[in-house]
């Protein structure tokens, strides 16, 4: 059965309802939002925590990206004759214990070890809850309904994360990824109250899941994920550092920072899943190209803080991209839903750590801290083209 038919014979349900199960669905996000882009905005703190430098430090946050690429199809497909309500709350268990772990780390190489095992159900969950949130409202409606649910992740970064920032450095970066474990314990509970308790789909079986990967669209749209969405995440890695280093501001300071990069985020979701409905796949490309700009800016703007936070809220601008990939995804799979869901965040973490991995590389061989946004004008530019590729072969066809 294709996705459209899963949202059609879902029975109806008032909009309070839909409203409580989308509202659990986002708290899973805001829990994802904490752990990911709090590691980020506390990775000097760790860095010297830990005794590793800034660059070094940086390979956390690939590794909790990488757990992500490996985590999301393997769990998607072993999932694949569960309910739904079931695997979130299984995966928000799993997500918990990560970042538990991730908080009593004793030494740099523990950590690599835990934000690993914390990303593995990342894509997952994000997966399996954006099917659940396309099946409960009109087809019409399906990207602001995934929206809705990547608006936790937006959310906390504009709320959580700052929260998070001032707390760290007050208390210890260690906090941020305790406070991530507690947002998904919460998570599991609401997830068990409010989510829809719908069978495992009949037919479903890892072999169908599997299928997907038979699709060439499937693989393209993933591409664009994982080559363009680098560029965001090789400045938001070292935002911090450049903060510090070239703009000059101080650590009060800089939690409103990234609460401007949040607010940018939110208002690009919003736009990127009205984008989505009105213009489809079209919206991608829009939003790369805006990426590009946007770090182009981001050296010149970066030593004078009124302009930073113009291109900073730019940059979390094009975080609506999650949602255009996400129904463009729905659109391409087949019967394969779960698996091609769950690898578009296996595809955004790819980017996740790629970006600061490349990103890194520059700042480590002496181009400054600024350089890691020509890393992603490049990346943007990448994802672009192969968009464009995308969207060529679909007009041939």
């Amino acid at each position: 059965m294709t996705q459209a038919a899963l949202i059609h014979s879902a029975p109806s349900r008032s909009r309070g309802a839909v409203a409580l199960v989308l509202g659990a669905l986002a708290m899973g996000g805001f829990a994802i939002g904490i752990a990911e882009f709090a590691a980020m905005s506390v990775l000097p703190d760790f860095a010297a925590g830990l005794g590793v430098d800034a660059p070094t430090a940086g390979h956390v946050i690939s590794a909790y990206a990488a757990g992500v690429v490996v985590g999301a199809p393997l769990l998607a497909v072993a999932g694949a004759r569960y309910p739904r309500w079931i695997l979130l709350i299984a995966f928000m268990a799993l997500f918990a214990i990560g970042n538990g772990l991730s908080a009593l780390a004793p030494t740099y190489g523990w950590l690599l070890a835990f934000r690993f095992l914390a990303g593995l159900p990342h894509g997952a969950y994000f997966g399996v809850a954006a099917l659940v949130a396309a099946s409960v409202v009109p087809l019409r409606y399906r990207a602001r309904a995934v929206s809705t649910l990547l608006m936790g992740l937006t959310v906390a970064t504009v709320v959580g994360v700052p929260i998070v920032t001032a707390v760290s450095h007050a208390f210890g970066w260690r906090w941020a990824f305790a406070g991530a474990a507690f947002c998904a314990l919460v998570t599991m509970l609401v997830v068990a109250l409010f989510a829809p308790r719908d069978p495992a789909e009949a037919g479903a079986s890892p072999m169908r899941e599997l299928a997907a990967l038979k699709s060439s669209q499937v693989w393209l749209t993933l591409g664009v994920g994982a080559i363009g969405f680098g560029g965001m995440f090789a400045v938001y890695a070292f935002l911090a550092s450049t903060l510090t280093a070239v703009t000059g501001v101080s650590a009060q300071v800089m939690p409103w920072v990234f609460a401007v990069f949040g607010a940018g985020m939110f208002a690009g979701n919003l736009i990127g899943a009205w984008a989505a409905d009105r213009f489809g796949y079209r919206a991608a490309v829009g939003l790369l190209l805006l990426s590009a700009i946007s770090m182009a800016l981001y050296p010149f703007a970066a030593p004078h803080l009124p302009a930073m936070l113009v291109v900073v809220v730019m940059i979390g601008g094009t975080g609506g991209l999650g949602s255009v990939l996400q129904t463009r995804l729905m659109d391409v799979a087949g019967e394969a839903q779960t698996l091609a869901a769950a690898l578009n965040h296996s595809a955004f973490n790819t980017a996740n750590a790629l970006g600061p991995f490349l990103g890194g590389l520059a700042i480590a061989a002496g181009f400054g801290w600024t350089s890691s946004a020509w890393v992603g004008v490049a990346l943007a530019l990448g994802g672009a083209a192969i968009w464009f590729v995308s969207y060529r072969l679909d007009a041939t066809r």
